[in-house]
C-alpha cells in the first residue's frame, strides 16, 4: 500500500476584524458587523470552500482587550461554533475554555454536545487563563498562580476524557423490542478525586462521533510544553524564525515520546498573519498602511500584557534596550514564552519602540509575513518540509478580506504543490487532521 504524502494542517484563527490590532480603523473593516452571526458564518464558508481543516476561536473569561482603541466581541465560543456547525458539513471546531474558570462537567457537556451537533468536528483548546482579571468575575481575590493552575488543568482533563470515556461505544443498544435503551453495565461512574477536583460521573451522554473531541493546547512555557507533551493532539505556538520553531517541535515531539506517545500524533501549529500583494512592495506598503492606523497607548499596554514589562519612559523613536527582556529564557526553557518571542526580536533587529509596537501589531508576536501569494507558500513549505511546523493558524491582518486573499491566492499553490488537499478525505476533524479514534479507557472493564 503507497504511504500517502504528509498534507499541511491549516486553521483559520478568527479574532474580531483581523490580527492587526488597527484592523478595525481600515476602510474596509466593518467592526459594525461583530455581533451580527452571518459574519462569523462567511468566514466559515469561506474557510471550508478552501477545504480547512477548522475555524479556531480564542476565548477568554474577562473583557481581554482596550475596548477603547480596539473592537472586541463577547460571544461565548460553543455557541458561536454551533452557529457556524449548521452552515457547513466539514470544517472543524475548535474553541478555547479555561480549565481555570469552569468545571470539568459543565465543560465536558459542552464540547461533547459541539461535536454531536457537528457530527465530529470539534476541538477544545485548552487554557489555564493568563489575566488576572478574570478572578473577579468568579468570586476569587486573587488569580491562582502559575503552578497551581497547571496543577489543576492536569487534574481538569483526566476528569473530562473520563467523563467522556465514560459510556463505552456500544453502551447505546436501543432495542424497542426488550424495551433496552443502554446498557448500563457499559457506563461507568469515574469517581475521579484530586487535589483540586471531585468528579462522580458518570456522563449524562453516549460516546461522540470522534470518541472525544480533539484536545489542542496554547501555551509554550515550561509547564505548557510538558502539558502539551502529555495531552495535546495539537498545540497553537508562537515564533519568529524557522530555527526556533525546529526547536520547539524537536522538543514537543521528544516530550510526546517520553510520554509514550506517537509524536506524530500531535501537531505542531505556530501562527501565520500574512499580507499578501501582487507584487512585495504592495505587500510592504499594505502592512505599512496598517501600521499606520495603531494607537500608540493601545500598543503599549498590548507590551506590558505579553511581558510584564512596562517602555513608557522611552521614546518612540528610542531604541529598545537588549537588556530589557534579559530573563525571557530560551525557545526550550522558559516561563514565559510570548515574553521571548519579543526578547529574540529586539537582540535580533534592535528596533527603536516605535518599530517593535508595529512588529507586535500585527499578530501579538506570531510571525507575520508580507510579500507575494508565491513567496507565503514558499514560507509555509519551509516551515513544513524543514521541521518547524505540521502546519499552521492562519491569521490574517483583516477579515474577511485577509482570509479571502489566503484562501484564493495561497491555497491554490499549496495544492498545486501536493502540500495540502483538494478534497475533504474524511468528515471528522480528526479524520482531517490525521489522527485516530481514541478507544474508551473503560473498555477493558465490560462485563
Amino acid at each position: 500500500m503507497t504511504e500517502q504524502p504528509r498534507q499541511l494542517t491549516l486553521n483559520a484563527f478568527i479574532y474580531p476584524t483581523g490580527h492587526h490590532e488597527a484592523s478595525w480603523r481600515h476602510p474596509g473593516s466593518t467592526p459594525e458587523r461583530l455581533y451580527d452571526v452571518t459574519y462569523y458564518q462567511d468566514i466559515g464558508r469561506t474557510a471550508e470552500a478552501a477545504k480547512l481543516d477548522a475555524v479556531f476561536l480564542a476565548d477568554g473569561p474577562a473583557l481581554r482587550t482596550d475596548v477603547r482603541h480596539n473592537a472586541t466581541y463577547s460571544f461565548e465560543p460553543i455557541t458561536l461554533l454551533t452557529a457556524i456547525a449548521s452552515v457547513t458539513t466539514h470544517l472543524g471546531l475548535i474553541a478555547t475554555a479555561s480549565t481555570t474558570y469552569y468545571e470539568p462537567y459543565n465543560l465536558a457537556r459542552l464540547f461533547s454536545s459541539l461535536d454531536h451537533i457537528s457530527g465530529g468536528r470539534a476541538g477544545w483548546n485548552i487554557v489555564t487563563t493568563g489575566t488576572d482579571k478574570a478572578a473577579g468575575n468568579f468570586g476569587l481575590d486573587v488569580h491562582p498562580d502559575h503552578a497551581t493552575r497547571y496543577e489543576r488543568a492536569r487534574e481538569f482533563v483526566d476528569a473530562v476524557v473520563k467523563l467522556w470515556d465514560s459510556w463505552e461505544d456500544d453502551a447505546l443498544v436501543i432495542d424497542k423490542e426488550r424495551g433496552i435503551y443502554a446498557d448500563t453495565r457499559k457506563i461507568h461512574p469515574i469517581n475521579f478525586e484530586g487535589k483540586h477536583l471531585k468528579v462522580a460521573g458518570p456522563f449524562g451522554a453516549a460516546r461522540s462521533p470522534q470518541g472525544h473531541p480533539v484536545l489542542v493546547q496554547a501555551g509554550s512555557s515550561n509547564d505548557g510544553r510538558d502539558f502539551a507533551g502529555r495531552y495535546a493532539e495539537a498545540i497553537f505556538t508562537a515564533h519568529q524564525r524557522l530555527s526556533d520553531a525546529q526547536a520547539f517541535y524537536a522538543d514537543i515531539k521528544k516530550r510526546a515520546a517520553e510520554f509514550g506517545r506517537n509524536p506524530d500524533h500531535v501537531k505542531v501549529l505556530p501562527g501565520i498573519s500574512p499580507f499578501i500583494g501582487d507584487t512585495e512592495a504592495e505587500a510592504h506598503a499594505l502592512e505599512r498602511e496598517f501600521n499606520e492606523l495603531t494607537v500608540v497607548e493601545y500598543g503599549l499596554t498590548q507590551l506590558e500584557n505579553i511581558t510584564q514589562v512596562s517602555l513608557r519612559h522611552l521614546r518612540l523613536d528610542e531604541p529598545v534596550p537588549l537588556d530589557v527582556f534579559g530573563d525571557a529564557g530560551t525557545v526550550t526553557d522558559n516561563t514565559a514564552s510570548r515574553k521571548q518571542v519579543v526578547a529574540n526580536i529586539v537582540e535580533r533587529d534592535r528596533p527603536t519602540l516605535r518599530g517593535l509596537l508595529h512588529r507586535l501589531a500585527g499578530a501579538r508576536g506570531h510571525r507575520v509575513f508580507a510579500g507575494t501569494a508565491e513567496q507565503v507558500a514558499d514560507t509555509i513549505e519551509e516551515w513544513f518540509t524543514k521541521g518547524g511546523a505540521d502546519g499552521f493558524n492562519v491569521m490574517p491582518p483583516q477579515y474577511p478580506q485577509g482570509l479571502e486573499a489566503f484562501t484564493a491566492q495561497v491555497v491554490p499553490i499549496l495544492q498545486q504543490r501536493g502540500l495540502f488537499r483538494t478534497e475533504y478525505t474524511g468528515r471528522t476533524l480528526r479524520d482531517h487532521f490525521g489522527l485516530p479514534r481514541p478507544v474508551s479507557q473503560f473498555a477493558t472493564v465490560s462485563i
